[in-house]
């Protein structure tokens, strides 16, 4: 920082601008005169149609010339008493000169005019000068003049790479010193004191006090006029130039990078829970969810990594962090939830004596035993048994035919357990959502206030749970909805339903509560994008693993037969080395066609997972509208560069 302020004094400012402007107006200067030069190119282009040398242009003292182009052929052009030179083309048009005596100018551009006519100024030119010759003379001026205007950019990228941390330093230092002196305009000034109001945290205020006083001992009094809290009530008693409280959000190194994704919204008010901590839980682990394949977790980790070390665009900051943990996420779920990766199942090939095989009917397969016909996996292309504990760690739905199956959740099979665990995470996620509403008007009205707001909605949003499992209990397990489990829920979800409505209906009117009951089912409905999504995208990594080893690349001799569930089926595995090209070929569709599902994958899942924080969770609770704490500091980050050009200076 002394480095830079000694610069700043020594004028060093003044003196690069001098370098760099010398530097530009010479670049500019050139640019210039290229310009000129390629005017005067594009007439003599013109001329070299014309019999005539440039000097017989000009120097007349009884004859005027006139020179131009024209749209339509000058043939039948008469002047009298004139001499004309024409030449006309189809695609290009024409260019006529007309010589004659002086003070008939006028009279030819009067002729020329039905002609499309439109005059071109030649320069003047000394000696028998063909245009041919001056257009190549031109060229080798033009290309002079144009080395010299990108030597002058690269003294220009020099002077940049040499200057460019100084003058980034010098920016910092002298907007720091600006922003002191608009300082004063902010205090209230008498004649003998100043008087100052500010913000101040409350877990700083001794350490403020004592710090002002100790550096300005008795000329400073300090006075803290109150300690805010939270409640609304406070606010309005307050004086009016105290009401509205600045937002400081306090978050770690982490989730404050994910304050971005708030401030998309609105700053949160300082009487309401920041939803940044929600936020950088739950938006990567959707993703994660949705996504739930190590193969293109990795890549976003990578790529994810890479934007967070090197970006400095917030909007490229937020992309690269939700990759990097919604990554993190799509890993986990990958390997230790779906088993997946590429679109394929880790486990579940045929393995029997030592070798690996494939159902060639697999139709038939399909009818019997499901889709499982399709469904490659790694230890059936690698031809390797994973270690017993790896089967043992991946969950089990209850696949009927475990060696058709790749263990753990399936995408496409497990349709109905998917549905299941998005609606229980879609009721987790809202739960928290209401909850956090419950404590935010607890906070600002207190326990009662928030209870008749937001105690009877969250009644009815268990009641309608309970109401909904018992009644899809009925319809799809037989369940009696006059004994067991089914009635008891019944009866909770009905009496929570009907108490939650009176509540509600007392805090926002009849209408309004009614309509919220149907609106609880869809906002819970809505989860069920999580599986969509995952299906989805292993719909079409599925299709493209089909083609991929079930279309191009060969299967071997049959090697046996199989029966299962009374069908017999032929059985054989792949053979790698049966045709070269059609392995090529195999593996570059791979490539792309999974690059495909990536790309979607970025896209849908994370516009879902964002959609799912702005719209289901942060309407539970967030009304937004706050304003941002900007404390008065010096945030110095490009200041120190000028020591550390200076260090280097010295140990080169």
């Amino acid at each position: 920082m002394e480095d830079v302020q000694e610069r700043i004094a020594a004028g060093d400012v003044e003196s690069v601008e001098d370098e760099v402007l010398k530097t530009v107006d010479a670049r500019n200067d050139l640019t210039q005169s290229i310009a000129e030069l390629n005017a005067k190119k594009k007439t003599y282009e013109i001329l070299q149609r014309l019999p005539l040398t440039l000097d017989q242009y000009s120097g007349y003292k009884s004859l005027d010339v006139v020179v131009g182009t024209v749209s339509e052929n000058p043939a039948k052009l008469e002047i009298a008493d004139s001499e004309i030179f024409s030449s006309y083309d189809k695609k290009t048009g024409g260019v006529v000169a007309v010589f004659l005596k002086a003070g008939r100018k006028a009279e030819a551009a009067e002729a020329l005019a039905p002609f499309g006519f439109a005059e071109v100024s030649v320069p003047a030119q000394a000696g028998k000068v063909s245009p041919a010759d001056a257009v190549a003379e031109i060229d080798s001026e033009i290309a002079d003049k144009t080395a010299k205007v990108e030597e002058a950019g690269k003294e220009l990228e020099a002077l940049k790479s040499k200057y460019m941390s100084f003058l980034k330093g010098s920016d910092e230092e002298l907007s720091i010193e600006v922003e002191k002196g608009s300082v004063p305009l902010r205090i209230a000034v008498s004649k003998y004191a100043y008087v100052m109001d500010a913000w101040v945290p409350t877990k700083k205020v001794d350490s403020v006090k004592a710090d002002l006083e100790q550096k300005l001992g008795d000329d400073i009094y300090v006075e803290f006029q109150e300690t805010r809290g939270r409640s609304l009530d406070e606010t309005e008693k307050a004086e009016p130039r105290f009401q509205k409280v600045p937002t400081k959000q306090n978050n770690g190194a982490i989730v404050s990078e994910f304050e971005y994704a708030t401030s998309m919204v609105d700053v949160p008010k300082y009487q309401e829970v920041d939803p940044t901590v929600l936020i950088a839980i739950f938006l990567p682990l959707f993703f994660g969810y949705m996504i739930g394949d190590l193969g293109y977790s990795i890549p976003f980790i990578i790529i994810g990594a890479y934007g967070l070390k090197y970006a400095k665009n917030k909007d490229w900051r937020s992309i690269g962090l939700v990759l990097f943990f919604g990554g993190i996420w799509g890993a986990i779920f990958g390997t230790f939830y779906y088993g997946e990766m590429l679109g394929m199942h880790f486990i579940g090939g045929g393995y029997s004596d030592g070798q690996w095989y494939w159902y060639e009917d697999s139709a038939a397969l399909t009818d019997e035993a499901g889709s499982r016909g399709t469904n490659i996996t790694w230890d059936w292309i690698l031809g390797v048994h994973f270690p017993e504990w790896f089967y043992d760690m991946l969950p089990n739905v209850g696949h009927a035919h475990a060696m058709f199956t790749g263990e753990g959740v399936s995408k496409l099979e497990d349709v109905g357990f998917l549905l299941k665990m998005s609606v229980y995470i879609g009721i987790v996620h809202l739960f928290i959502g209401h909850m956090t509403g419950y404590y935010n008007i607890s906070m600002q009205h207190g326990g009662k206030t928030a209870f008749i707001h937001k105690g009877g909605l969250i009644m009815m949003f268990f009641g309608m749970i309970f109401l909904c499992y018992a009644l899809t209990d009925y319809m799809f397990n037989d369940a009696s909805l006059t004994e067991g489990i089914a009635m008891y829920t019944l009866v909770i979800g009905i009496v929570l339903l009907i108490v939650g409505l009176v509540i509600n209906t007392k805090a926002e009117g009849a209408m309004t509560a009614v309509m919220a009951v149907p609106e609880l089912i869809g906002q819970i409905l809505s989860y069920t994008r999580l599986a969509a999504i995952a299906m989805s995208k292993a719909g079409m990594a599925l299709a493209f693993n089909y083609i991929i080893f079930l279309m191009i690349i060969p299967k071997g001799d049959v090697m046996g037969q199989q029966v299962l569930d009374g069908v017999t089926y032929n059985i054989a595995g792949l053979d790698w080395t049966a045709n070269i090209a059609f392995l090529i070929i195999a593996i570059l569709m791979f490539g792309f066609l999974h690059l495909v599902v990536w790309t979607l994958g970025i896209l849908s899942a994370g516009l879902h997972a964002l959609r799912l924080q702005y719209v289901e969770l942060m309407m539970r609770f967030f009304d937004g509208g706050g304003k941002k704490f900007a404390p008065l500091s010096e945030k110095r980050v490009k200041t120190y560069f000028g020591k550390q050009i200076k260090l280097n200076t010295k140990e080169i």
